[in-house]
């Protein structure tokens, strides 16, 4: 509570204190007069010879009591009922303490009389703490004055009586404060819930009134707005009919669609306005039923035929069936026909294409109707089943709902029927369908009943309005009639969506999505010119649709069944490719939280309904030339990294040109020095030559086949520094036929020392292989890869039976001839067989390798027209393959 509250509690309180302790001390002041006289007669038995002394003190004290009794009672009094009380329990206190002090004071049995005064004052009384501790001390004192008087208490005789009276007095005391707390504690704590209790009763009672006032106030506004929104909507659709019928080549074509857009939606406006009409008048009692004779069976065929159309558009079967004992019945026929129509209406809507629809009537054994609409639709679940007919209520309430409405149908048919007089039940199952049944008593016709026949409600559907000979009131009724039977769901032919196409032509491309077929049509039909159109019409076609064809921007509607427009914007900003492609709301709420809800998602703008179709073509275009600004930067910008890619592989190519440059200029340095001592070697190989003949025979042959080794080294140096000189200065080779298997031969017998004994080396290479070529540079190629080879074999650990194995053999096809070399040595990794022919890539340690002899071959064989290639599997085997050209002439060799 608040300081004011607790003020007026604290007023409350003592006030209700103030009435019940007046009650309860008057109470007591009874009880005081009564038993005071009363004692009278225990002074006769215990002390007779003070009978009449203590006699007249009770009088007195009687007389006390009573003017005490007497001042309660007065205003004066009741505003000083503390003090009185106080009064009144220390009269009888006194008057007891006198007697004690008369009557042996210590030894003196009266001392009694206090521990009863002390028990009432603490049953009686219900004093407080403050109260019940000033009784106390005031009855504690009393009694030791007796005893002091009479004499001294600690004296021979009567010290143990008097400790004995003082000791049960003050314990009973000590009872009675402690009583007395908790009992004024509880009591308070009472007095507050009851008080809360009695606030939030009135809290309740006014807000109750409070609200019946503003449920009347609603009730008023109901119906004044509905009143007003018929006038207007009345004088639109009036015209709107008269240019309708009007010669067909009065109009273009979409003009003509515009209007039956506006008069389709027109009319489902008008009935829901009748229907909210009709709930207000059914809860302030002011709907009047207007019962009639009619025929059912003509009434159940009329709904039937009015129905029938629709049905056959869902592709939905509706049969009726009446049995032959009814006949004509005593109703409002008007009423029934919008219980009947809500009913049909919602089966239709819920009932699958294929699926059945029945309307059966049937009397009752009292003389009613019993009527049944029954659908092999969706059904409804168990635990929504007691809600059905509960005003603006859905099943679902979600913006991905699928099937549209208010929730007053079935609300207003189950007002109609128990304004009949009937009930209306509901069974359904999920999957299987949903049965209504509705039930009507006997008829009782009133003195306001009328007995003419309405029209089928058919014919009233179809009869027709607008000539000049046509009542106002009667135009008015058969409008509302009209609108009663009007589907308030959009014919299935009318959601048919043509194929999307990719179109030509430079129009930005947009997908527009909306659940509303008419809202569709209008979008599609106001932005054709502009735009190239894709259509969803719920969120997940919106968000496929997206994918698939990247439109430059998307209208969306927020509530869509499958997924709502928030879900939509979503997903597209974290799927790629849809992630920039600008996005329109079209929303019917304009509150602060659904715009937050939108920018949040991820949508660029939103637009409230109803809308100006020129804002929204300008929202459009400007989100559309922004987005195409952005995609046109982003090309620019791919496209100027792609650039510098190219500048940064140039570089690199430039770089590289330079160290095989400088690579050059080393290797003619090197050719220089070393062709000097080389032209020494061969004279001195020529001097041992000229020795041989003198040389016996038996060392000659040695000799000179050492001799004949030298000089092909020599030569094979030579090779090998002409080699540089064509790395440093190529397109210098003389080329002509040469036989790989001679130039195999050699390179092996080149490197003999690194495998003989050592490696077993298998050539099946078998002469002739002619190509065109150089022989020394394929001798260099061979020598590369053997050598190659040899130091992969030494470097590999074998196990078991496995030995160091070279094999070298061809494979003809037309045209080409293939030398493969294989090994079963470690092998290579893939990373390194893309790099393995690169100049200067080597794995081999420092100083073991330059990384040129793999790229030398690479060059070689694309100089001989033929490539080289390898194969391997760490661990197992390496094998690189040399592509020669033939001619005919050679591969048929």
């Amino acid at each position: 509570m608040n300081a004011a509250e607790q003020a007026a509690f604290d007023q409350v309180y003592a006030a209700y204190e103030r009435r019940s302790q007046v009650e309860n001390y008057r109470v007591a002041c009874v009880l005081g007069i009564i038993f005071m006289p009363v004692g009278f007669a225990l002074d006769y038995f215990v002390y007779p010879e003070q009978l009449g002394v203590f006699f007249v003190g009770r009088l007195v004290s009687s007389v006390l009591l009573t003017i005490v009794w007497f001042l309660l009672g007065t205003e004066a009094g009741r505003r000083r009922y503390r003090w009185l009380g106080l009064v009144e329990v220390s009269i009888p206190i006194f008057c007891i303490s006198w007697m004690i002090m008369r009557m042996g004071g210590a030894a003196s049995t009266y001392y009694a009389g206090l521990n009863i005064v002390l028990m009432g004052a603490g049953i009686v009384l219900r004093w407080g703490l403050v109260d019940s501790l000033i009784l106390l001390v005031i009855t504690l004192a009393a009694y030791l004055t007796a005893c002091l008087v009479h004499g001294d208490p600690f004296a021979t005789g009567v010290r143990t009586l008097f400790f004995n009276n003082l000791y049960f007095l003050v314990v009973t005391g000590v009872f009675i404060v402690t009583g007395n707390y908790f009992f004024s504690r509880y009591r308070f704590t009472e007095f507050q819930l009851r008080y809360q209790l009695d606030q939030n009763r009135r809290q309740l009672e006014e807000n109750n009134l409070r609200l019946r006032e503003l449920d009347e106030a609603k009730g008023r506004f109901f119906a004044n707005i509905s009143h007003e929104l018929r006038t207007p909507l009345t004088l639109l659709l009036a015209p709107l009919e008269s240019i309708r019928l009007r010669p067909a080549e009065a109009l273009d074509q979409q003009t003509r669609d515009w209007l039956d857009t506006m008069q389709a939606n027109g009319m489902r406006l008008l009935k829901l306005i009748n229907d909210l009409l009709d709930l207000v008048r059914l809860e302030s009692g002011q709907l009047q039923l207007r019962p009639e004779s009619f025929s059912v069976a003509a009434f159940v065929k009329g709904l039937a035929s009015a129905v029938q159309k629709m049905a056959e558009d869902k592709h939905v079967r509706l049969q009726t069936r009446i049995e032959l004992a009814v006949g004509d019945f005593w109703a409002d026929r008007d009423k029934l026909e919008k219980v009947f129509l809500n009913l049909l209406f919602n089966a239709i809507k819920f009932t699958p294409a294929g699926g059945e629809i029945h309307f059966e009537a049937a009397p009752t054994a009292t003389g009613g109707l019993h009527f049944k609409v029954r659908d092999t639709g969706m059904g409804i679940p168990a635990d929504q089943l007691a809600h059905v007919f509960t005003r603006f209520w859905q099943a679902d309430t979600s913006a991905q709902r699928k099937y549209q409405g208010v929730g007053i149908g079935l609300a207003l048919v189950k007002e109609l029927v128990e304004a009949h007089g009937g009930r209306v039940e509901v069974e359904s199952a999920v999957g299987t369908g949903s049965t209504f049944a509705v039930t009507l008593p006997a008829p009782q016709p009133g003195p306001g009943a009328r007995s003419e026949s309405a029209p089928p409600a058919d014919t009233a559907a179809t009869t027709p309005t607008g000539s000049a000979a046509t009542v106002p009131d009667e135009w008015l009724s058969r409008l509302y009639r009209r609108a009663e039977l009007f589907p308030s769901m959009t014919p299935l032919q009318a959601t048919a969506r043509p194929p999307d196409t990719l179109g030509s032509g430079t129009r930005p491309r947009i997908l527009i999505a909306d659940d509303e077929p008419d809202m569709l049509r209008f979008l599609k039909s106001q932005l054709a010119g502009d735009f190239h159109i894709f259509e969803a019409v719920d969120g997940q076609q919106a968000l496929e649709k997206a994918q698939q064809y990247v439109p430059d921007v998307i209208l969306c509607d927020m509530m869509m069944p499958e997924m709502d427009g928030l879900e939509v914007s979503r997903r597209l900003r974290q799927r790629p490719g849809t992630e920039h492609v600008p996005l329109l709301l079209l929303t019917a709420r304009a509150d602060e939280e659904t715009k937050i809800a939108a920018l949040t998602a991820g949508a660029s703008d939103f637009l409230s309904k109803p809308f100006s179709t020129t804002e929204l073509r300008v929202r459009l275009h400007n989100l559309c030339q922004s987005h195409l600004l952005q995609r046109e930067l982003a090309w620019q910008n791919k496209k100027l990294q792609a650039t510098l890619e190219q500048l940064k592989e140039t570089e690199t190519q430039l770089v590289q040109s330079e160290k095989l440059a400088s690579l050059g200029r080393l290797s003619a340095g090197i050719i220089h020095e070393v062709n000097n001592p080389l032209n020494y070697v061969r004279t001195a190989i020529h001097t041992l030559k000229a020795k041989a003949p003198h040389l016996p025979a038996a060392e000659r042959a040695d000799f000179e086949e050492i001799v004949h080794d030298t000089e092909e080294g020599i030569s094979h140096v030579a090779q090998i520094i002409s080699d540089l000189r064509t790395f440093s200065e190529p397109n210098q080779i003389e080329y002509g036929e040469v036989d790989v298997a001679t130039a195999a031969k050699a390179a092996l017998r080149f490197l003999a020392g690194e495998w003989k004994g050592k490696i077993k080396v298998d050539n099946e290479l078998t002469a002739p292989l002619l190509v065109t070529g150089n022989r020394h540079k394929l001798v260099q190629v061979f020598t590369n890869l053997f050598q190659n080879a040899f130091d992969a074999l030494t470097g590999k650990q074998f196990s078991g039976d496995e030995t160091p194995h070279l094999r070298i053999h061809c494979r003809r096809q037309p045209g080409l001839l293939a030398v493969l070399v294989h090994d079963n040595g470690p092998g290579m990794a893939p990373a390194t067989l893309e790099k393995v022919f690169d100049p200067f890539f080597t794995t081999k340690e420092v100083g073991r390798g330059m990384g040129l002899g793999l790229s030398i071959c690479h060059q070689l064989m694309a100089e001989h027209q033929g490539r080289i290639w390898a194969r391997s599997e760490p661990g197992k085997f390496c094998e690189f393959a040399l592509e020669f050209p033939q001619e005919p002439s050679h591969s048929s060799a």
